[in-house]
């Protein structure tokens, strides 16, 4: 069964209309279950305000959102944070990347919920020293999605002229499935047992293959 069919909601005609092309129903379903979150609507609406090159709606808050819809829970439900990912290689300072998160501050200020964006072109900066483990610099915010500790995670939503895309490089039938698997491209096995622990306290319907 696909997963549309699990989903129904009064999100869904909008994310027709708002979708890129050519998208499958289920990144249709996908995007009615992002879009019937008010702080994930508001973000993609925002985000390209921002005048960043490249940037991805990304992790708890596209995951996480469909894991709500296919268990019945309602949008938001148990998303800490909001993530928003760019990329910029022109200049690596913290500085500059500050600049970038208090301009999102100023558009995000009203939001229920904390937005996090971060430039992914400085991860490998400071990687080692909170992980354990050096990181190679990513290629595009994309590529930061590709590295997610488990596959399941890597879903990222965002918006360019011909409206809303959906970028999921490992499929998405695991996060239908609500179904867990392991990345060892670049977080240790602690990361990905950890939030395996995380979420199923949060959504105990959760399978995951072990590290």
């Amino acid at each position: 069964m696909g997963f549309s069919e699990h989903v129904s909601g009064p999100g869904y005609g909008d994310a027709v209309d708002d979708a890129n092309p050519g998208m499958s129903d289920d990144e249709l379903a996908v995007l009615e279950a992002v879009l019937a979150d008010p702080v994930c609507r508001t973000i993609l609406d925002r985000a390209p305000q921002l005048g960043l090159t490249e940037w991805w709606l990304t992790a708890g808050a596209v995951f996480q959102n469909v894991w709500n819809a296919v268990d019945d829970r309602p949008p938001g439900y148990g998303i800490n944070d909001y993530d928003v990912f760019y990329f910029d290689d022109s200049d690596l300072s913290w500085e500059a990347e500050d600049r970038v998160i208090s301009a999102a501050a100023i558009f995000f200020e009203d939001l229920a919920a904390p937005v996090e964006v971060r430039n992914e072109a400085r991860v490998h900066l400071w990687y080692e020293e909170r992980f354990g483990a050096p990181a190679a610099p990513f290629a595009s915010a994309a590529d930061a999605i590709d590295a997610f500790a488990s596959t399941t995670c890597s879903i990222g939503v965002t918006r360019d002229g011909e409206g809303l895309r959906i970028y999921a490089p490992y499929g998405l039938a695991d996060v239908f499935a609500m179904h867990m698997r392991p990345h060892r491209r670049l977080a240790p096995g602690s990361v990905y047992e950890t939030k395996v622990r995380q979420y199923q306290e949060r959504w105990p319907s959760i399978s995951h293959d072990p590290w």
